[in-house]
């Protein structure tokens, strides 16, 4: 992902943060939400590689850092309000450290309709 030029504003919030969705490429799906500072979000623009901010570790992360499930960030597109944005990425992996394709496998009602592609536990050791 080349590192175009920001025109746009973007609103980070009071807490410096804002979220960002990230969408499958390829097939559109939803795969998770995150949340994104100025920092996390020159770091994604200058490797092509998607890194968020841990709002529970208070920590600036990249994706698959751990699991080696990256994200390669193919454009990152921006709200009407400038107060979200959309990663549309290639996964490598699982996106959610449950070991689920997507974070977005369950319904309201519990029932698993999403696709298991990892074991966290032989991941997160």
């Amino acid at each position: 992902m080349p590192s175009e030029q920001l025109d746009v504003e973007l609103e980070f919030g009071e807490n410096g943060l804002i979220p960002a969705v990230a969408q499958d490429a390829e097939t559109g799906n939803v795969l998770m939400l995150a949340y994104v500072s100025a920092d996390a979000l020159a770091k994604t623009r200058n490797t092509g590689l998607a890194h968020y901010y841990s709002r529970s570790r208070d920590e600036l992360w990249k994706k698959g850092g751990s699991s080696g499930h990256v994200q390669r960030v193919e454009e990152i597109r921006v709200d009407c309000d400038g107060d979200a944005l959309l990663y549309r990425i290639e996964q490598e992996g699982g996106a959610c450290h449950t070991g689920y394709h997507s974070c977005f496998y369950r319904t309201l009602g519990g029932e698993t309709v999403g696709e298991e592609v990892f074991d966290p536990d032989d991941v997160y050791e």
